[in-house]
């Protein structure tokens, strides 16, 4: 669940947005969960076309967005049409 002051975005207002380098401090199992739902979320993207919301912090606050995850690696997720939000910038992933 989102927290409160999470404000949900189109997945097309992402190429503007700005993301600091400095990563958002998770403990390691808070790391290990992204990273599992990463990998069912582009799974469920790929096979299905299924959406998936990821919440993560830009220079501005919290913000969430509705989308497909296309594919990731270690540093970034990618979109469709090449948009990218940063790993270490993502707070949690919702898988429905």
């Amino acid at each position: 669940m989102l927290a409160p002051n999470t404000t949900v975005i189109p997945k097309e207002r992402i190429s503007s947005l700005q993301f600091p380098k400095q990563p958002i401090a998770l403990s390691d199992e808070q790391h290990t969960d992204i990273m599992r739902k990463l990998h069912e979320a582009t799974r469920l993207g790929n096979a299905e076309h299924g959406k998936c919301r990821i919440a993560f912090q830009d220079d501005e606050g919290l913000k969430a967005v509705e989308t497909t995850i296309w594919t990731f690696d270690s540093e970034n997720i990618v979109l469709k049409y090449g948009m990218t939000i940063p790993v270490s910038r993502v707070v949690s992933i919702e898988i429905p």
